[in-house]
């Protein structure tokens, strides 16, 4: 009997017995310490935003500190910037008269203006950690608690869905607004993906026209990705005009919802400065001939800059501000209520860069 291959076996099995529980308890230590963490920190959850407030004393930009992801610290391993809209935020308040008792303070939005923007069913699913982890492709979202979960990733995405309802509402009343955040432009009436859970577009669109505050919208959508979820949405919709320009090498390569679009500028990898902003100076006032908004809402996404790792585009950060210039002079000069929200952007640069490009616009406007 070969007694020295029963000793090793007994061995390697006591090991691998030892192995496990230590693992496992140091798995549970560490959840249960994230539980602990989450219910001694966790975000208000009556924050609710309310939609009959006057905007009329406040300078129209949105934000809330609970837009930036917190992970207890593990967030700064991360190579994108998940406190880009607090970089934002205080670059303006350093470099501009603006207030932080001006600045309008997001919400989140209640059961009943989530319906607008989402189906039953959907808005059950994000209560699953495994839904959460497929529609931000953090895998290991899956085997976290789903309070954990919607806590790390959901609130901060209802904050800005909010944010963005309350900067279209200010829109309308001053003419112009900025959310800080925002731009869920993958998320659709029944799905989310793409880092978007929540369609804060749709929900403009819907609740403006219930309110009868607007009734033809225009999306202008420059984020380095096809906007598929605004799309998806509004298909056959006679009432929303679609500009959207994008990389379109890269995802989500949505066919079906490519035909809710009214002028594609569809761009080749890599594109620089020059072939992007012609044809986008060409675009954009054949829109403005062929449909005539009542509110624009512009996707100012940041992901077009040159070395973003999934916009895969080449555009410079002079680009990047000639481009918002551009909107917004055609925006005010035709007098039609814009409403910018901020849209993809995964660089450490892109917060100095968007705070640049809108302290430019009220340089150029007069904004604040």
């Amino acid at each position: 009997m070969n007694t020295g291959f029963l000793k090793c076996l007994i061995i390697n099995n006591s090991a691998m017995k030892k192995t496990k529980y230590i693992y496992l308890t140091f798995f549970l230590i560490i959840i249960s310490s994230l539980l602990i963490s989450a219910k001694l920190t966790g975000k208000p959850t009556n924050d609710y935003l309310n939609v009959t407030q006057s905007f009329s004393d406040k300078t129209p930009i949105v934000y809330h500190d609970y837009y930036n992801i917190r992970f207890w610290g593990l967030e700064e391993f991360h190579p994108f910037d998940t406190k880009k809209y607090q970089r934002i935020f205080h670059e303006l308040l350093q470099k501009s008269n603006l207030s932080e008792e001006r600045v309008i303070v997001a919400a989140k939005p209640d059961k009943h203006l989530l319906s607008l923007a989402h189906d039953k069913k959907y808005l059950k699913s994000l209560n699953s950690s495994w839904t959460l982890a497929r529609i931000t492709e953090l895998g290991f979202l899956r085997f976290f608690p789903s309070k954990l979960s919607r806590d790390i990733v959901l609130e901060p995405m209802l904050y800005q869905t909010g944010g963005s309802l309350l900067a279209a509402m200010a829109a309308m009343e001053q003419g112009w607004a900025i959310n800080l955040g925002g731009g869920y432009h993958h998320a659709s009436y029944k799905n989310g993906e793409g880092f978007c859970a929540l369609a804060d577009i749709g929900l403009i669109v819907r609740y403006l026209r219930q309110a009868g505050k607007v009734n033809n919208v225009m999306i202008i959508d420059l984020d380095a990705h096809q906007g598929n979820g605004h799309e998806l949405d509004f298909i056959g919709d006679k009432n929303t005009y679609i500009l959207d320009a994008y990389n379109k090498e890269i995802y989500p390569h949505d066919i079906v919802a490519k035909s809710s679009i009214d002028i594609k500028i569809e761009l080749l990898a890599f594109s620089s400065d020059k072939i992007f902003l012609e044809r986008l100076e060409k675009a954009l006032p054949t829109a403005f001939h062929e449909f005539q908004p009542d509110l624009i809402i512009y996707i100012a996404g940041t992901d077009i800059l040159d070395g973003d790792p999934l916009g895969a585009l080449a555009i410079s950060p002079e680009g990047i501000i000639k481009r918002d210039e551009m909107v917004f002079r055609l925006a005010i000069e035709k007098q039609i209520p814009i409403v910018m929200l901020l849209g993809g952007g995964y660089q450490q640069s892109n917060a100095h860069i968007i705070a640049q490009s809108i302290l430019n616009l009220r340089d150029k406007f007069d904004l604040f």
